[in-house]
């Protein structure tokens, strides 16, 4: 029985609540910045380049391809042949790199509402300023 009492208190501390709510909300926003870099960044980072390449399909076929399966990405990974998708890095690479830049802008974000709400500090008494004067006062 106290272990189950204890479990329950651990489980409804607020940071054990506040970390699950943030892996949900971690998990949907990773979805947002996937759907940010495929449909939105990719297509213009494509079009800037030329021409209508798909980082993910870029790839290097490592070894033997059998008969009939045809050379795409989809299709290759699904016939079981190994494959150097260094275009899949690039977009997940891509991805880091724009979830990290969202994540530094909302700490930054985070940081300054913090300092607009935090108590304005209390000016320092005058004998202590007086004090601080005479002291520099002595020391030249």
């Amino acid at each position: 029985m106290a272990v189950l009492k204890e479990f329950r208190d651990f489980a409804v501390k607020g940071n054990v609540i506040d970390l699950a709510v943030g892996v949900i909300i971690g998990g949907a926003f990773g979805k947002i910045v996937d759907s940010l870099v495929n449909d939105i960044v990719m297509p213009v980072i494509s079009t800037l380049l030329g021409g209508h390449i798909d980082f993910t399909n870029l790839f290097v076929v490592l070894g033997h391809i059998p008969e009939g399966v045809p050379r795409t990405f989809d299709a290759l990974k699904k016939a079981g042949v190994p494959i150097f998708a260094y275009g899949n890095f690039i977009t997940i690479s891509i991805n880091f790199i724009l979830l990290a830049f969202v994540i530094f802008q909302m700490v930054k974000l985070v940081n300054k509402v913090r300092l607009m709400d935090a108590p304005p500090a209390t000016p320092e008494a005058e004998d202590i300023i007086l004090l601080r004067e005479i002291r520099d006062n002595l020391k030249k």
